[in-house]
């Protein structure tokens, strides 16, 4: 197993087409990374790509990253300051809470589109979608 293929290629379309569906109606974005090791730690690694990933130039700073390590079975969700101001202070705790009952079941895709969904619902809430739809950022998933 690695890091593109943990994923079937339907996994792959459905975790995509949920992050089309979350910014929908938003000016948030939304990646999803995945590597197969954080040797620093998922929350770190998270960080890293975060920026590699170009993030943090968003316009309105609402970006949202999923970030899997596959053979260390850890994860971690980071927004950018835009999302993360407006935000409860537990909300990503709650998407990663949601997100790890369903990796305990070893439903790893549906946990990363739940989370997703989550993520757009508030996106969608703070930063309503005015205007056009410019997508700032790739929606496929990126891998490291």
């Amino acid at each position: 197993m690695n890091a593109r293929n943990f994923f079937s290629d339907d996994e792959k379309k459905r975790i995509v087409d949920a992050i089309v569906k979350a910014e929908a109606e938003t000016s948030g974005e939304i990646r999803v990374h995945i590597s197969e090791h954080c040797k620093e730690g998922a929350l770190n690694a998270a960080a890293f790509w975060f920026e590699k990933l170009e993030m943090h130039k968003t316009e309105r700073r609402n970006g949202a990253l999923f970030f899997l390590a596959v053979k260390d079975r850890e994860f971690a969700v980071i927004g950018d300051a835009g999302i993360n101001s407006r935000v409860p202070a537990d909300f990503w705790d709650g998407v990663r809470r949601t997100m790890s009952a369903r990796f305990q079941e070893n439903l790893f895709a549906e946990g990363l589109t739940e989370g997703i969904a989550m993520a757009g619902e508030a996106l969608k809430q703070y930063f309503p979608l005015e205007g056009e739809n410019k997508n700032e950022l790739p929606d496929e998933i990126s891998y490291g």
